[in-house]
């Protein structure tokens, strides 16, 4: 399947003059997502014309998270390490108003358990976890019984290596859109944008199973209400990251999709869904909202 499939003409024009990546980042026995014959040969990036490869790691290409030596293959998955082991994670506070609907374990560090709002706690006996009705897991916080404390440091500090691999892979295309995508569909790839990111209208993320798309935007992610990021042909919110400098709001029934990396805070209006993961370098907030945790 032809997945070159960004439904904006200026979109599409910025998708022609992607120029193939260097040598470096290529094996010669077909790096991971080489371009085939007129194709843009960007590591996972926009898929190529004719032959071109789609997403992961071609034939003798590298694959996984990185590849000899540390080298991180192009269109591999950004590595979350311990991070992985949640589904909503922060810094300095979470809160709900209820009923929100959460599945997946929640941890908040270095910030202590107070900072855990909105949630009707109760701890467990030897008090290393707590429980919540709007959990389908268990919480955690800095200042809960051992070995909590020290695996919340390492976890945090796997969230900020995260976001920095998101924000240091080459980007594919630049300025989509001029910071507004609403009604398109992306292939995979890296999207860069200098500003912030509107979604306006609903978008569609088309790919497989093995595709990763990631998205660098140095201001604020705003999703209007009632607007969707979808993913088809087998795309996994998995293998999708937004690493986003800004705040991040997803609008009142807004639903979207992948792994939220944001350097400030993100806010689910009420209604809001995420198939996917939340983490926040400040804090994140909830209104009667479902956070689905995606498979690993």
């Amino acid at each position: 399947m032809n997945l070159n499939l960004i439904t904006s003409a200026t979109a599409l024009a910025i998708l022609l003059v992607v120029p193939a990546c260097s040598d470096e980042s290529l094996s010669s026995s077909g790096g991971a997502g080489g371009g085939g014959t007129g194709g843009a040969a960007m590591g996972g990036g926009v898929t190529g014309g004719t032959g071109g490869m789609t997403g992961g790691a071609g034939t003798g290409g590298m694959t996984g998270g990185g590849g000899t030596g540390g080298v991180i293959a192009p269109g591999s998955p950004v590595g979350l390490g311990t991070a992985g082991d949640y589904v909503i994670l922060a810094k300095s506070g979470i809160s709900t108003v209820p009923t929100s609907v959460i599945t997946g374990d929640v941890a908040l560090s270095p910030a202590a358990g107070s900072f855990l709002t909105g949630f009707s706690l109760s701890m467990d006996a030897g008090n290393v976890f707590a429980t919540s009705p709007q959990v389908t897991g268990h919480l955690f916080a800095a200042d809960y019984a051992p070995p909590t404390p020290s695996n919340l440091t390492t976890a945090i500090g796997d969230m900020l290596l995260a976001f920095t691999d998101a924000g240091g892979r080459a980007p594919d295309v630049t300025e989509l859109g001029a910071g507004n995508i609403g009604g398109m569909t992306l292939a995979p790839g890296v999207y860069k944008w200098g500003t912030g990111l509107l979604i306006p209208t609903n978008v569609a993320l088309a790919g497989s199973a093995t595709d990763v798309w990631i998205f660098q935007i140095a201001q604020d992610l705003m999703v209007s209400s009632a607007t969707s990021v979808a993913l088809s042909g087998g795309a996994l919110p998995k293998n999708v990251f937004w690493q986003v400098a800004g705040l991040v709001e997803l609008g009142t029934t807004a639903h979207f999709e992948g792994v939220i990396l944001s350097k400030t805070s993100i806010t689910l209006s009420t209604g809001a869904s995420i198939n996917g993961r939340l983490m926040a370098q400040t804090a994140v907030s909830l209104d009667a909202a479902t956070v689905v945790e995606p498979a690993k």
